[in-house]
């Protein structure tokens, strides 16, 4: 084995080739069309409420069916009870996510990740189809079939989020991981811009139309997937091996140097092949270091996450009398946030070669940002301002955990590049925070109609603190580390 230096740690991109790009463009555009069809159905909520509430309930709306269908198919009474029924859909999707993510996990380490990524998307694409336009243009309606549907659209969607990772994991090494994770981990906010754009074109038309349009895209996405992705190097069959210290991570105890550029290594014609590696079990991949202070941190911080993706439009509206396209349109500009602080914290975090530190300044900021906010004045230039600003220090940190930290975890050395855990640790730790992000829509339901918004707010800062305290050890262990490096390079001088 012949080592070559590669380029240095800032001029990490020359290390990277077309098939990377492609694994890039892939797994990014396989999420936002995942994320687009997710948002569709957040922001045609209002016309799936009208069309299940009898016409009488709903005079401004009379062009959504025949009077005929409400006298025979209406689910509800009013819209109220349409509403509260799908807040329920979300806490069913949200918690049947959640459980897909730690199978999902376990079964992407165990068979081809082109398949269940292929798998997942279609299922989906197919699920959301029957739910939003085939139940409509068949004028079929009924409650139990759409929680069956939105219970297997959970798990179908959980499917994706592992594998995506899981494949980028495999081409983008430790050099360079947290600005490349960062700019790719946009995909969800890129998503929800789009579901929003392709909503608000078709809705004119009827709300199954929203579904049509993100459904087709995604099975269609999913094809491409199938046929078009590579999931890892060895699948080029080119000789030469990049990056063959992946599964050492960023994050790494003591005071050896971490942002060390990263090697080729060029294998001789007459090597052995390396033995397939072996999948981790669930429990072993829970007793990583650093998974379980990361999967608690990630619960805490993607409830507040979520309560912005779910709530912040009807803030908006509710609390500062802006009509629902202005708010949809506002809301955005969090979305913007969290991809330059996805992008920015996580080229911060190479450089550093640290990760927690990182992290714990970000969320500091974050309780100050949501202090500021809570007191935005109903000025739209403004509030768009401290959300982006709310949406960077939030966002950026959301994004880091679930893409870049958790290859980082499925990658570390106690693993000795024995065995494969990349997709069940994401799978752990995004479904972790599923579940505290499915519990946090109905505290936040209930502290607002109890106490208000700004006992929300309070309830967000507590949250984004609790992130903190549960990678506390690791920040402080990570602080130790850079100060050993430091006083160790300071005698060497």
């Amino acid at each position: 084995v012949t080592p070559v230096m590669s380029s240095p740690c800032c001029g990490f991109l020359a290390q990277y080739t077309h098939h990377h790009l492609v694994a890039f463009l892939l797994t990014f555009f396989s999420y936002v069309l995942l994320h687009a069809s997710r948002k569709t159905f957040s922001n045609v909520k209002v016309s799936i409420s009208a069309q299940w509430t009898p016409s009488v309930q709903n005079a401004s709306s009379p062009a959504f069916s025949p009077r005929e269908t409400w006298e025979k198919n209406n689910l509800f009474a009013d819209s109220d009870e349409a509403t509260l029924f799908l807040g329920v859909l979300d806490t069913i999707f949200l918690f049947s996510y959640a459980v897909g993510l730690y199978m999902s996990g376990v079964i992407g380490d165990r068979m081809n990740l082109r398949y269940v990524l292929s798998f997942g998307l279609c299922g989906s694409a197919i699920v959301e189809f029957v739910f939003g336009t085939l139940t409509e243009w068949l004028q079929f309606y009924n409650i139990y079939l759409y929680c069956g549907l939105w219970v297997l659209n959970g798990l179908l969607q959980s499917a994706v989020w592992p594998c995506v990772v899981a494949v980028m994991g495999n081409w983008f090494g430790k050099s360079g991981r947290g600005f490349v994770f960062g700019l790719w981990s946009a995909c969800a906010s890129v998503g929800n811009i789009l579901g929003a754009f392709l909503a608000s074109s078709v809705l004119k038309y009827g709300y199954e139309y929203a579904f049509l349009v993100t459904s087709v895209l995604q099975f269609a996405g999913g094809v491409v997937v199938f046929f078009g992705l590579l999931t890892s190097p060895k699948e080029v069959g080119d000789p030469v091996e990049r990056d063959a210290d992946s599964h050492r991570p960023l994050m790494k105890e003591g005071s050896e140097e971490v942002c060390d550029g990263g090697y080729y290594t060029i294998q001789q014609g007459d090597e052995e092949p390396r033995e397939t590696p072996k999948a981790i079990g669930f429990c072993q991949a829970f007793c990583l270091p650093g998974v379980l202070p990361y999967s608690l941190a990630y619960a805490c911080l993607k409830l507040v996450n979520y309560s912005f993706f779910f709530w912040l439009p009807f803030y908006l509206s509710r609390n500062f009398g802006w009509k629902e396209a202005q708010a949809d349109r506002l809301s955005v500009w969090y979305d913007v946030g969290g991809i330059i602080g996805g992008t920015i914290q996580g080229l911060i975090s190479d450089c550093m070669g640290k990760r927690a530190p990182v992290l714990a300044v970000s969320l500091l900021l974050a309780m100050g940002a949501l202090v500021g906010y809570s007191h935005s004045p109903p000025d739209q230039v403004v509030n768009a301002a401290l959300l982006a600003t709310t949406g960077f220090f939030i966002g950026g940190p959301s994004n880091m955990i679930s893409s870049a930290i958790s290859a980082d975890l499925g990658r570390q050395e106690a693993l000795r590049g024995s065995q494969e855990a990349l997709a069940t640790v994401t799978g752990i730790v995004d479904g972790t925070g599923s579940i505290g992000a499915a519990a946090g829509q109905y505290l936040v339901s209930l502290i607002e109609s109890k106490l208000g918004w700004m006992c929300v707010f309070y309830f967000f800062i507590v949250m984004t603190g609790g992130s903190i305290v549960f990678i506390l050890p690791l920040i402080v262990t990570e602080i130790r580390a850079m100060w050993r490096d430091r006083q160790a390079r300071t005698h060497q001088l």
